[in-house]
């Protein structure tokens, strides 16, 4: 995964972690929105800020204030399992915020592997969900590997494509590890995903080699001329075309919902329709396949030997969620980094609404 720019400590506030959870809630009751809709919400733009995953951390709140305003999400969905067979089951998230789609599907997936070994839910008229490895973490943290995986509108092309073809299209897997955390992989199927070009942009940073597209599908560093992103693997890009079609299928194509060039824009205009979007969330019960102990031995053993083999020079090895878990530890101590939009949009939404912002105005 990509890490957030380090920008300059005069272009951003630090808002404390308590605070801000706080006043995310407080701005999602003033709109009307359900308390099952609030905790989701901010739960998963709480875990993209505090593990340093800033471009689906809170700066998504005013975005979602604007859709469920506008009416494209519903702030009192009423989520429930339409199909069962099984092990499997779909569920409808009535077109609300994603993450509560995301978060009722895995404790599903998590009930069926308790019972079935395997769980699997298909998600459908969902919307954006934030930050996958919110979902499979939730599935990690109950002694269960989690898979969540969802598509996006059009905004990367192909590999040698020049037109916006799959969406963003994350994979996140997430494996326990008894006393430690777990094995966190969280990626997007694009070399970066749009909310981080929005990121390096508030920031006035410039974008790596390699990440972006201007309209006729050539690189620039530039975010404000970017039209398209790349996919993952570089020369490689087929790769990361490929897994955005595996997260393609899983999330459209099974439940019935958009695929991605036929999904409206996350950035409007229109901010009234819903999107009509899909998800996929799985759940293994380790327990299922081998003992505990067995599963344990493994995966500890893999984790250590993975950290302690031999970095090239200048350079570190670190499992997957390793960079997650030690962002995490210093944002417990120095509060969230807001970038200047952010920061902007707390303030006007907390004059709006009478509310305390998470920072000093």
């Amino acid at each position: 995964m990509n890490s957030t720019p380090n920008p300059k400590t005069s272009d951003v506030v630090y808002a404390p972690i308590e605070a801000t959870d706080r006043f995310c809630r407080e701005v999602f009751a003033a709109i009307g929105a359900d308390e099952a809709t609030a905790d989701a919400a901010t739960r998963a733009m709480m875990h993209g800020s505090r593990h340093g995953v800033d471009s689906h951390g809170v700066r998504l709140l005013d975005h979602y204030v604007k859709v469920m305003n506008g009416g494209r999400v519903n702030r009192r969905p009423n989520t429930r399992i339409i199909h069962s067979f099984g092990a499997v089951a779909s569920l409808d998230a009535d077109d609300g915020h994603g993450a509560l789609g995301a978060y009722c599907g895995m404790k599903h997936a998590v009930e069926l592997a308790g019972q079935f070994g395997i769980g699997a839910v298909s998600i459908r008229n969902g919307s954006h969900f934030g930050p996958a490895g919110a979902y499979a973490m939730a599935a990690a943290e109950q002694g269960y590997i989690g898979l969540a995986v969802c598509n996006s509108d059009s905004f990367v092309r192909l590999h040698d494509g020049a037109m916006r073809f799959h969406g963003t299209n994350p994979i996140a897997f997430a494996v326990p590890v008894d006393n430690d955390n777990p094995w966190l992989l969280d990626m997007a199927t694009s070399a970066v995903p749009y909310n981080r070009v929005q990121l390096y942009r508030s920031l006035g940073v410039p974008l790596p080699e390699g990440v972006a597209s201007d309209e006729a599908g050539q690189n620039t560093l530039d975010p404000s001329l970017v039209e398209m992103l790349a996919p993952v693997g570089g020369e490689f890009g087929f790769k990361g075309a490929g897994l955005a079609g595996f997260a393609e299928i899983l999330s459209a194509v099974i439940s019935g919902m958009r695929l991605s060039f036929d999904i409206l824009p996350m950035g409007g205009p229109d901010m009234s329709t819903p999107r009509g979007m899909g998800a996929f969330v799985l759940a293994l019960k380790p327990g299922a396949f081998v003992s505990h102990e067995v599963f344990q031995t493994g995966i500890k053993r893999y984790v250590e030997v993975l950290r302690t083999s031999p970095a090239r020079e200048g350079m570190t090895v670190m499992a997957p969620g390793d960079r997650e878990w030690k962002v995490a530890e210093e944002r417990a101590r120095s509060g969230l980094p807001l970038d200047p939009a952010t920061r902007d949009a707390f303030a006007a939404l907390a004059e709006e609404h009478g509310l305390t912002p998470p920072f000093d105005l």
